[in-house]
């Protein structure tokens, strides 16, 4: 039932709201993802509330978290686990890496080099990791959420289109409004610690099996033809757009349509409307179409450009 997705996330924003200072918009996206079995690009200047959101969230499911700093010299090993000898055995015995956990927190992804950043592909896509010739499944509840910075460029490493194509959603996280940052201040001078979210009486659900059963419930969720072709026909027209030179794949289509399910069931809706479709348009697209150059001389935007596009499709009655 819908009821139990729009319960179970209504508790988990009200707890994370006691850690966590407006920022409804990318918490609903977030949970979006996790009840869509997706992953999450976060991106947003230094000091926006990304890894209070990724702990914030985790403590409140009850779910093991992980967090990876990103640099120019971590190697596949780092993230992925290794095979260790064992002198007393004389046999090779595996070691998980930290991306074996329920969040992983892959900070500042675009920091570390493309060998790398190609390691957590299969682990992204296949919820599983290949240690010489032997694979390993991944925890069920398994998402990335990966940070970027969208300002500081030097010495980074773009993420490849096939790379991108892994994340469900990218969200932008923009700065605080006036009434919300002066909260923050506020909080902080009453001794607010975000390393300690257990002082802040957020309460955790017993395990993460309610989200578990909402993903199966969000599957659920009824989408009629005529919804079924206006995603098509959304994805399609981003392929004959003059600014792009890029647009969605059959994937964008599928992760279009399994997040507008999770916002619908979010909702408590038993079925999706053209109107979830539009408004997971934008995280859904924004990393999938690259613009033209004189496009974006011109100060044309990703979200611009779908917005417009969204203008265009004949919106099913």
């Amino acid at each position: 039932m819908t009821e139990l997705v729009s319960e179970v996330t209504r508790k988990v924003k009200e707890e994370m709201a006691k850690a966590v200072v407006g920022q409804g918009e990318v918490i609903d996206q977030i949970l979006i993802g996790l009840l869509a079995k997706g992953h999450v690009l976060l991106e947003g200047v230094p000091g926006t509330a990304k890894t209070l959101i990724a702990k914030a969230l985790a403590f409140v499911l009850g779910a093991r978290y992980r967090r990876i700093q990103f640099t120019p010299d971590l190697m596949p090993s780092d993230i992925l686990g290794t095979n260790v000898f064992d002198l007393s055995t004389s046999t090779f015995s595996f070691k998980p890496g930290p991306v074996f956990t329920d969040i992983l927190l892959a900070d500042e992804i675009n920091r570390t080099p493309p060998k790398t950043q190609a390691a957590l592909l299969e682990a992204m896509e296949e919820r599983q990791v290949t240690i010489d010739g032997t694979t390993h499944p991944l925890p069920p509840l398994f998402i990335v959420l990966a940070t970027q910075n969208p300002v500081e460029y030097e010495g980074t490493y773009p993420l490849p289109e096939a790379q991108l194509d892994r994340f469900l959603l990218k969200v932008l996280i923009a700065y605080p409004d006036p009434e919300e940052e002066r909260q923050v201040v506020s909080r902080h001078h009453q001794g607010f610690d975000p390393h300690d979210l257990g002082r802040l009486g957020l309460r955790r659900l017993a395990d993460p099996g309610p989200i578990l059963q909402c993903r199966q419930e969000v599957q659920k969720v009824v989408v009629e033809e005529g919804v079924t072709r206006y995603i098509v026909e959304v994805i399609r027209r981003t392929r004959s757009v003059p600014s792009l030179v890029l647009g969605g794949s059959p994937r964008a289509s599928v992760a279009l349509l399994h997040a507008s399910k999770a916002l619908a069931a979010i909702r408590g809706k038993r079925y999706v409307t053209p109107d979830e479709v539009k408004e997971m348009a934008k995280p859904v697209l924004r990393h999938r179409v690259i613009l033209r150059p004189e496009a974006e001389i011109e100060g044309v935007t990703a979200d611009q450009v779908i917005e417009g596009l969204l203008s265009q499709v004949p919106v099913p009655r």
